[in-house]
């Protein structure tokens, strides 16, 4: 009887497993790995925010529905680059991840760019800005979103001069991101008949900027101009209120601001900012409708144009693999991404260049007065459109070794 149970218990499970020699099929799975600044001076920008935005772009996806497994991991590399590389090379030996995204602070992207491709996985960087990461650092498993020092300067330093902020000088963030801000935007104010007076250097999550902005204020320049971003942007602006700057005639150009940031500052500080951004929560049904669902789970706060471009990116990323791109072949699959269109409620349509930079319009907006506010993150207001043809560096001027080879 033991023996007659056996079989029949063993033929009952090949009726289960459907047809002789039939079997489950796996499920296709991915992994994706979100790297940022988790608690520091760039967590506001990316953080956990992105953490959330790829979330709502594998929710998106919708391939959960077709049998697919895609997990979001998340991790801190505390601005250092060495740490990002480490964890790179844990995540791809150790775990398998098949793409990485985010990575506020450009060392650290440059870093994970070079790692990705020795690796050939792919890199979704939406958090870094140095336009090195498409020119000179190209790598054909990195695609660049967002935005880069490059379109920034373009946008807002081009704007001020214009308006009579012919003398410039410089508090920057002493590494890669800061110095190619520095860099492009004093070709700018140069190209466009201003002079930068002078420049000084300070580190990164630096909390007192007196000696720095004495020596701003010393040089007489109409903008000071900062080279910096997150906490080291608003601590800078804050301190530089104390010392008078504006009051004796100064004015501050934030070469890259947040919507976080001046959520930080508030509006009577921040008040007449100009900046320039590819993203604004408030632009649109579709943005608004993303912004709704990110705040849900962010206690409130509003999506920055990083935590944009990271469900972007990723977006974009997943769409490419569900159509047959080999997720464990990088330059394949970035290949891939490059050839199909981009289009998303987001920013819209769009299309990735040979070098990897992602090309959309860019925006130039003015932070609201508090009278002119509506209510809570209602802070920017619109005041010109920069086309996407002309938002980013022209490709010939780079230096991409990938815009020689499809030559």
């Amino acid at each position: 009887m033991t023996l007659k149970a056996s079989l029949l218990a063993a033929v009952a499970l090949c009726l289960a497993a459907g047809p002789l020699g039939a079997q489950t099929a796996p499920a296709r799975t991915l992994k994706i790995g979100v790297m940022n600044d988790q608690s520091g001076p760039y967590a506001d920008l990316g953080g956990p925010g992105s953490v959330v935005a790829a979330r709502l772009a594998v929710e998106d996806s919708g391939l959960a529905a077709k049998g697919w497994k895609v997990e979001v991991l998340a991790a801190d590399h505390q601005n250092k680059a060495d740490i990002a590389a480490n964890i790179t090379r844990q995540w791809i030996d150790n775990e398998g991840v098949d793409a990485i995204a985010d990575l506020v602070n450009s060392a650290a992207a440059l870093a994970v760019s070079h790692l990705t491709r020795e690796k050939n996985r792919v890199l979704l960087a939406s958090g870094p800005a140095t336009s090195d990461l498409t020119g000179k650092a190209c790598s054909p498993n990195t695609v660049h979103w967002t935005s880069d020092t490059w379109a920034v300067a373009h946008g807002t330093a081009k704007a001020t001069v214009k308006s009579g902020g012919d003398t410039w000088f410089f508090l920057t963030t002493d590494y890669a991101f800061g110095l190619a801000l520095e860099r492009d935007t004093s070709s700018v104010v140069t190209a466009n008949g201003g002079k930068v007076l002078g420049a000084v250097r300070a580190p990164i999550g630096a909390s007192d900027f007196a000696s720095f902005l004495l020596q701003a204020q010393n040089s007489k320049a109409k903008i000071v101009a900062l080279a910096n971003s997150g906490a080291d942007t608003t601590n800078a602006i804050k301190q530089a209120a104390e010392f008078g700057l504006v009051a004796g005639g100064q004015k501050i150009a934030a070469m890259l601001l947040y919507i976080s940031d001046i959520h930080a500052l508030g509006l009577p500080v921040a008040q007449g900012i100009v900046l320039t951004s590819p993203f604004y929560w408030d632009t649109n049904d579709g943005t608004r409708a993303f912004a709704e669902r990110f705040s849900k789970q962010m206690r409130g706060a509003k999506p920055t144009m990083i935590h944009a471009g990271t469900y972007s990116a990723v977006a974009h990323y997943l769409k490419t693999v569900a159509a047959g791109a080999d997720s464990k072949d990088g330059a394949k699959v970035v290949t891939a991404m490059k050839a199909a269109p981009t289009d998303d409620p987001l920013f819209g349509k769009g299309t990735i260049r040979p070098d990897g930079r992602k090309i959309h319009p860019m925006f130039l907006f003015e932070v609201k007065s508090p009278a002119e506010s509506k209510g809570p993150w209602d802070y920017y207001k619109y005041r010109a459109t920069v086309p996407a043809d002309e938002a980013f560096r022209p490709m010939s001027e780079g230096g991409c070794p990938l815009v020689a080879a499809v030559k």
